[in-house]
């Protein structure tokens, strides 16, 4: 009964299809006109009114009404595109429509891009941000009717970012298969317009500002990946170059050679003087900036210790972790340990109220600045090792941990380990945190829960190391 219906739908497509195109090509037109007539108004106001122009400084401002306008066209057209793709598969007349509308969604692009050129080279030789500045001039009211959540990103530079760009010859796909790529922003970004317009309020081609505080604020809530920025990161303005990596290993970093501005602790010493505990700014992973504490290497008492050796790890597979990820609060001293034996660790971490990464690269090691939230970066089986410690916790919902562990568990090759470093919880917490590990189908290794005697509540450490099985 229902095939008369789609034949009837396919018969009318092909006749209709170049009134649809007609009409997108028409209001491509029209769009056009009425930008360029705003845009020549513009530059004549802009010209004429010297008084005016003596306020503003000879800025131009993109509204952002307009923004919203382009955005809606070409959703329009990208609707229209993916409908002709399902229906162009029996048709070549289809295609050939089909490839003529992309061309008009590609040129609407290059034209949005230019009319921020515009903007853009209206305000050169000034010291005013042209269509990166911040437009905080009210919405429309259509806008708010319509209820977008576009409205509220005021920033004119978040808008050209996540901007569709085409490659350079329209309409040819480049080595990854594409005519244009799209920029990345997390979705959680829309949730805090008001701190990713900060972020993205800066002069391009200028020194960017001091705020990494205030972007790892965004990653931790959600806004990650963050959008790129067209300025200059500072730099410590009395840097020294690195050790060589056969000292830097175990040497204290020079303190000119870390930007303090966003730490309770403005020097090296401040991080590691028991004068200072309690006063640092970080309490997670206390003596990792005390780098004569290496850890791992002193075989420790079965019934009152869950830390394992590196070397009683390395045993399990001997010659076969060659690459691996440390997830924890650390300055690198796991991979620095890992990198004598001859095995590359990158550590991922972020800045808890101290300078991690920093410490970290200055030690010659890899610091990944990665959030909780985050895909690992890695492609699927390709890490003989993912080790974690004073991470792992009772804190972590059981939601969360699963996402967690089945990230690790995609990135660890075949037969590769999974070491958990002294998680810990409290003891009747402790066999539904075992059940999730369990759901992996891993081999266990290494075992051992003890229980944690530093704090007075009843809370148990458990360390293991697991091998991932082979799946077909």
């Amino acid at each position: 009964m229902q095939k008369p219906s789609v034949s009837k739908s396919r018969k009318w497509l092909p006749a209709a299809l170049p009134v649809m195109l007609c009409l997108c090509v028409l209001g491509s037109i029209l769009m056009a006109a009425i930008l360029s007539s705003n845009i020549f108004y513009s530059q004549l106001l802009f010209r004429s009114t010297t008084s005016v122009a003596s306020v503003s400084r000879g800025q131009l401002i993109l509204p952002h009404s307009l923004l919203n306008q382009i955005a809606d066209l070409q959703s329009q057209v990208g609707v229209l595109l993916e409908q002709l793709h399902v229906a162009s598969a029996e048709s070549k007349a289809l295609t050939t429509f089909a490839d003529q509308l992309l061309h008009i969604a590609t040129s609407l692009d290059k034209f949005a891009e230019a009319l921020s050129d515009f903007y853009d080279s209206s305000s050169s030789g000034t010291n005013e941000v042209s269509s990166v500045d911040e437009d905080f001039s009210d919405p429309d009211e259509s806008e708010i009717n319509q209820g977008s959540d576009t409205h509220s990103f005021n920033s004119g530079e978040l808008h050209n970012f996540t901007a569709l760009k085409p490659n350079r010859l329209i309409g040819k796909k480049n080595f990854l298969g594409v005519e244009a790529i799209s920029p990345t922003v997390g979705l959680l970004c829309a949730n805090m317009a008001s701190n990713v317009n900060r972020f993205m309020g800066y002069k391009i081609y200028r020194m960017c500002p001091d705020d990494w505080d205030i972007a790892q604020k965004l990653m931790i809530s959600g806004c990650d990946p963050l959008p790129r920025r067209r300025c200059f990161s500072k730099t410590p303005p009395r840097y020294s170059k690195p050790l060589p990596i056969n000292s830097s290993l175990w040497s204290q970093p020079a303190d000119t050679n870390i930007m303090w501005s966003h730490y309770k602790c403005k020097d090296y010493s401040c991080l590691v003087s028991n004068g200072t505990i309690g006063k640092r700014g970080f309490f997670k992973c206390s003596n990792c900036f005390d780098l004569s504490k290496r850890g791992w290497e002193i075989p420790t008492n079965e019934s009152t210790s869950a830390e394992f050796t590196i070397d009683e790890v390395l045993r399990l597979k001997p010659g076969e972790i060659r690459i691996g990820l440390d997830f924890s609060p650390t300055t690198g001293t796991f991979a620095a340990l890992m990198k004598e034996r001859n095995v590359t660790i990158a550590s991922a971490t972020l800045n808890l109220g101290a300078p991690f990464n920093e410490v970290i690269a200055l030690r010659g090691l890899l610091p990944l600045y990665l959030s909780i939230g985050s895909r690992l970066p890695f492609f699927d089986n390709t890490l003989d090792i993912v080790h974690s410690t004073l991470f792992l916790d009772g804190w972590m919902g059981i939601d969360l941990l699963q996402f967690v562990l089945h990230d690790w568990d995609r990135v660890l090759r075949p037969k590769g380990l999974l070491w958990v470093d002294r998680f810990f919880c409290k003891r009747d917490e402790l066999k539904m945190y075992l059940d999730e590990f369990s759901r992996l189908h891993y081999k266990m290794l290494l075992w051992r829960v003890v229980p944690k005697t530093d704090k007075l509540e009843d809370k148990s450490f458990f360390s293991a190391v697991l091998e991932k099985p082979l799946r077909s």
